[in-house]
């Protein structure tokens, strides 16, 4: 491209029309400033000014508009044009389209910061959950000892209800960081939008109607229902807070197949057949700039206090672990539809995935062996097994659980509760250790996140019992229950 001191343009290439899709017989005559948006025309013109003071402009990063009206990020160099008797004339630019660079670098940026804030959310995860727990199982405790009329009862419900609030938090910066451990299983989204259901209308207002249209024969996927409800949670919750005066949300499940022409305009989608789960609302929408960073980690547009900016990016991160793909369609003043799309499966659906038993919790006799490095969780975990009839042995480490099991004399021990990372000794190798000992000896571990011993690439390895932190005394108590009910079984079988 050439162009006069002026800023005429008088000479144009075929490169630059395919970069900035006008023709020469277009542009020629124009001033370049045709192509700089309106904050970068002060740029241009402190560019012309050296130029005109012979000035050779080494290559700089700026964005330039093209005819369509797209912006592109472009590489720009400008060279003076001298007359023989050293009057500047012109100037020559050459500018690169590096839009691919760009988006590139910014993915490289964001993936950065994704992993530093899982390297935080592991750190802090371990010590946060084991601190969670004990306000959760000490509140739970407490309101099982207090009459439901007491003024204390209601306290420790309060109690109870901020803790599990501290804990969605920190679930949704290790879902989105990759470092909470899934369990996925073959499931029916049907029965679990069924079970969801009568949760989602609490969530939202009088004012708010929420229609569920589960698709008919609908196909088996395979996630962790846990988090497919956080995901659904997360949506329903974005979309009521778009209708402050009210409105509708329609959540529908049905079969759909993608094919390679939307496989290859959707970045990391496989062709095959999927199953849909479609969340709509009449809200505000969103603009295609809000949409731009609508997968932004703590990218957010509600007002201050009111939003962490986790939410869609721990519902991508879910959605993608589970192998799916999520798409949104918005606008302004007409609504917003979530579009998520699961990997269908042919196996036939788990067992055991009923919801959790309610009435008294169940009792025991066996010896029970507790391993925490966390005092106050040690010290709670044993009280409660001990208060429903089992001997517990106690020790704070791998290390000290392997010591307590040799020297103990007693009724074997008939399971080991253990937390995976410790020092000294972590909960896998002393496990491994104790079941070359014992080979009778059930292991259940508990954990805040994802750890490689038990779990790869955050999915729990098949055959390992696992009770994830912060957990409640009632959680306690009917996951090691449950154990032991399977190691009879084995037995007997």
């Amino acid at each position: 491209m050439t162009k006069t001191v002026g800023g005429i343009i008088i000479g144009w290439n075929h490169g630059a029309e395919r970069q900035y899709g006008y023709t020469a017989e277009e542009i020629i005559g124009h001033s370049i400033s045709i192509l700089c948006p309106p904050d970068q025309y002060q740029e241009y013109l402190r560019m012309m000014e050296r130029v005109r003071n012979r000035e050779v402009v080494p290559p700089f990063d700026t964005v330039r508009r093209k005819k369509d009206g797209s912006l592109i990020n472009v590489s720009v160099d400008i060279t003076p044009i001298e007359a023989r008797d050293g009057e500047v004339v012109g100037a020559t630019k050459t500018s690169r389209d590096i839009s691919r660079i760009k988006k590139l670098e910014a993915q490289f940026i964001e993936a950065q910061k994704m992993e530093v804030i899982g390297h935080l959310a592991s750190g802090v995860a371990h010590d946060f959950n084991n601190i969670l727990a004990v306000i959760l199982g000490y509140s739970e405790l407490l309101g099982f000892a207090l009459a439901a009329e007491s003024p204390l009862h209601k306290y420790a419900e309060e109690i109870r209800r901020a803790s599990e609030r501290a804990v969605g938090l920190t679930r949704q910066l290790l879902v989105f960081s990759r470092k909470e451990t899934v369990r996925p299983v073959v499931l029916d989204l049907n029965e679990v939008m069924k079970d969801l259901e009568k949760m989602l209308r609490r969530l939202v207002d009088e004012n708010i109607e929420i229609t569920i249209v589960p698709g008919e024969q609908l196909g088996h996927i395979q996630a962790d229902p846990g988090h497919i409800g956080q995901v659904v949670m997360n949506l329903v919750v974005n979309a009521r807070d778009a209708m402050p005066d009210g409105g509708k949300i329609d959540i529908a499940t049905r079969n759909v197949a993608l094919d390679e022409a939307y496989a290859c305009t959707h970045r990391g989608v496989m062709p095959g057949s999927y199953v849909m789960l479609c969340i709509s609302d009449s809200g505000s929408g969103m603009t295609d700039d809000v949409k731009a960073h609508l997968f932004e980690a703590f990218f957010t547009t509600k007002p201050k206090g009111k939003g962490t900016g986790l939410g869609l990016v721990t519902c991508q991160a879910v959605v993608q672990q589970s192998g799916g793909h999520i798409a949104v369609c918005s606008e302004m003043g007409k609504g917003t539809t979530f579009q998520i799309y699961f990997p269908r499966v042919e196996q036939a659906l788990d067992i055991g995935l009923a919801a959790m038993p309610t009435g008294a919790l169940p009792r025991g006799t066996e010896t029970l062996l507790v391993v925490e490095d966390e005092p106050g969780l040690r010290h709670l975990a044993a009280g409660v097994l001990e208060a429903q009839g089992y001997t517990v042995l106690r020790a704070p480490n791998g290390q000290e659980g392997l010591h307590v099991a040799r020297q103990h004399q007693g009724s074997p021990i008939c399971l080991v509760v253990t937390d995976v990372i410790m020092p000294r000794m972590g909960g896998r190798v002393m496990a491994e250790w104790l079941k070359a000992a014992y080979p009778q000896i059930k292991i259940l571990f508990t954990s805040g996140y994802t750890d490689d011993s038990i779990a790869r690439h955050g999915v729990l390895e098949q055959g390992v019992a696992f009770l994830p932190k912060p957990y409640t005394a009632t959680a306690l108590v009917r996951k090691v229950r449950e154990v032991l009910d399977d190691k009879m079984e084995e037995a007997t079988a």
